[in-house]
C-alpha cells in the first residue's frame, strides 16, 4: 500500500471498492485502532461521527494526520468551524470515487499537511517579555481595529501564523471565520482551486461545484501564508480579489463578490522579487497597506525562557511526563543560542528533549548534546569548526588527518541510521520513523537534508 493513504469512516461512504490509497473503517473503534497502529496520512470522517469538540484532542493524539470532514453542507457554520480548528477540508456528502481520488492527490502533493499544535498562549497568541515583541503587540492591536490588508513579514519559524490569528481575534470580524491557505504547500493547479473553488466538470474529479477558501472566509479573515511562492498567473487573480473583491471559480464564468479581510505572510524579500520580475509591483502595493515585521528569536532573547517553559509544559502533558522540568542552566544555555530556525526550531527541540530524555530534569548538558546530535543548530563559528585544529606538542599530521569535525561525524552517523531504518522497513517511511523514534515530519526533513531518495 502507498505510504500516503487515507482512512475513511462514514455512514454515507461510497459503496463497493475504494480507490487505491484508501482504507475503510467499519466502526469508530476500528478507526481508532488503525489510527494508532497503521498511521494513515489522513482521516476522512463523517461530521456526525466526530463532534467538533473532539478535534483538538484528535490533533493532540495524532499531530501528523490530516482530517477531512464529510458534511451535507461544506459552507455551513459547522464546516467553517472545523476548518478553523485545523481540519484540512470539508467535503460534501455523498462522495464518489473521483472525489476520493482528488482528496488523495491533495495528500500526496505535499509532505506534510498538518502543522504542529500550538502551545497554550499568554497575552493572546503571543508569549513574550521583550521590548521588540511589545512593539509588535502594539502594532497588532492598531491594525486589528481596521479592515486594512496586513502583510506579516519575518524569517521562517518566527510565528507569522500566530500573528495573523491574533489580528483576526482582536478585529471586528472575530465572530466570522478565519480561513488559511499555505501557498507553498500545494502545486499551482491545486492552489487555484483551493483559493477560488471550482465548478462541476472543471477537471477530472470535479463532479460537483465546490466553494474555495476565499469564498468560505466571507464575513471573516482570509490568511494566505507564503504569498511570495505563488505563480505570476495566480498573482493576477489575487490582485483582482484584493482590488475589487471579485473572482470566478475554476471552470466558471459567474463573477462572485466576497466580503473578506485579507492577511498575508512571507519570509521572502518581495521588493527584491519585484526588481527581478518575479512578483507584481501593484500586488505588493495592495498587500503592503500595513506591514508587521516579526523579529527573529535571536533578537528577542528575553522571550526564550518563557517560550521554552511553555513548550515544556505542553509537551510533558502530551507525552505523559508530568514531573519533567527545565533547570536554570538549560534555560540560560538556550538563551545564548542563535536559533536560525527561530521559535519553530526551539519548539521541536523541546519536544525531542521531553519525548526522548531519560532524566526528569533537562540540564544544559542534555540540551547541548541534543543540539549536536540532531544538527538543528548552527553556531556562529561554523567555519572555524570545519577547519583542522593547529598541531600541538606530541601530535602528528597523521594523527590529525583522521580526525574530522564532530558535526561531520554526527552527520555521517545520522545518514547511516536513516539508511539502515529505510532498509529494514523496505522503504516504508512511516515504519522507518517509528524505528528511529522520530515523527514522520522529522524524517521527511532529514531525508531532504541528506539528499536521500527512495
Amino acid at each position: 500500500m502507498d505510504e500516503r493513504w487515507i482512512l475513511l469512516l462514514s455512514e454515507a461512504s461510497p459503496r463497493g471498492s475504494l480507490p487505491a490509497g484508501f482504507r475503510r473503517a467499519a466502526t469508530l473503534l476500528e478507526a481508532r485502532a488503525l489510527l494508532d497502529s497503521a498511521a494513515p496520512s489522513a482521516f476522512m470522517v463523517d461530521a456526525e461521527l466526530m463532534p467538533l469538540s473532539d478535534l483538538p484532542g484528535f490533533f493532540e493524539r495524532h499531530p501528523d494526520v490530516a482530517v477531512f470532514i464529510l458534511t451535507e453542507n461544506e459552507q455551513s457554520e459547522h464546516s467553517l468551524r472545523a476548518l478553523e480548528l485545523g481540519a484540512l477540508d470539508c467535503c460534501q456528502r455523498p462522495l464518489d470515487n473521483s472525489e476520493l481520488e482528488l482528496a488523495l492527490a491533495r495528500v500526496r502533493a505535499q509532505p506534510l499537511l498538518v502543522e504542529p499544535a500550538r502551545p497554550s498562549q499568554s497575552r493572546g497568541a503571543m508569549i513574550y517579555s521583550s521590548a521588540a515583541m511589545l512593539r509588535v503587540e502594539a502594532l497588532v492591536q492598531r491594525a486589528a481595529s481596521s479592515d486594512a490588508t496586513v502583510l506579516i513579514r519575518g524569517e521562517t519559524g518566527t510565528g507569522k501564523d500566530l500573528i495573523a490569528r491574533e489580528i483576526h481575534a482582536q478585529s471586528p470580524r472575530s465572530a466570522g471565520p478565519f480561513i488559511k491557505v499555505h501557498a507553498a504547500a500545494l502545486p499551482d493547479t491545486l492552489l487555484e482551486s483551493e483559493l477560488f473553488g471550482y465548478e462541476k466538470g472543471a477537471f477530472t474529479g470535479a463532479v460537483r461545484r465546490k466553494a474555495g477558501r476565499v469564498e468560505l472566509a466571507a464575513g471573516g479573515s482570509f490568511f494566505l501564508d507564503e504569498i511570495g511562492d505563488i505563480s505570476p498567473a495566480l498573482q493576477v487573480k489575487l490582485l483582482r480579489v484584493l482590488q475589487d473583491k471579485e473572482f470566478e471559480r475554476v471552470g466558471g464564468t459567474q463573477t462572485l463578490s466576497v466580503n473578506v479581510r485579507f492577511l498575508a505572510a512571507t519570509h521572502r524579500d518581495l521588493s527584491t522579487m519585484v526588481s527581478r520580475g518575479e512578483f507584481r509591483e501593484d500586488l505588493l502595493y495592495r498587500l503592503n497597506v500595513v506591514t508587521v515585521w516579526l523579529p527573529p528569536l535571536r533578537a528577542r532573547r528575553a522571550d526564550i525562557p518563557l517560550l521554552a517553559q511553555a513548550f515544556c509544559e505542553m509537551f510533558r502533558a502530551r507525552h505523559s511526563r508530568p514531573n519533567l522540568t527545565l533547570d536554570h542552566s538549560a534555560l540560560a544555555f538556550l538563551q545564548q543560542q542563535r536559533w536560525p530556525g527561530n521559535v519553530r526550531q526551539l519548539q521541536h527541540l523541546i519536544e525531542r528533549l521531553v519525548l526522548l530524555g531519560d532524566s526528569s530534569v533537562i540540564t544544559a548538558e542534555i540540551v547541548s548534546a541534543s543540539l549536536c546530535e540532531e544538527e538543528v543548530f548552527q553556531t556562529e563559528g561554523r567555519n572555524e569548526e570545519q577547519a583542522l585544529p593547529a598541531m600541538g606538542a606530541g601530535s602528528s599530521p597523521g594523527m590529525l588527518s583522521s580526525v574530522r569535525p564532530l558535526r561531520h561525524e554526527v552527520a555521517l552517523a545520522e545518514r547511516a541510521a536513516l539508511s539502515k531504518a529505510l532498509a529494514q522497513s523496505h522503504g516504508n517511511r512511516t515504519l522507518a520513523a517509528r524505528l528511529l523514534g522520530i515523527s514522520r515530519q522529522t524524517l521527511y526533513a532529514k531525508l531532504e537534508e541528506h539528499g536521500i531518495r527512495i
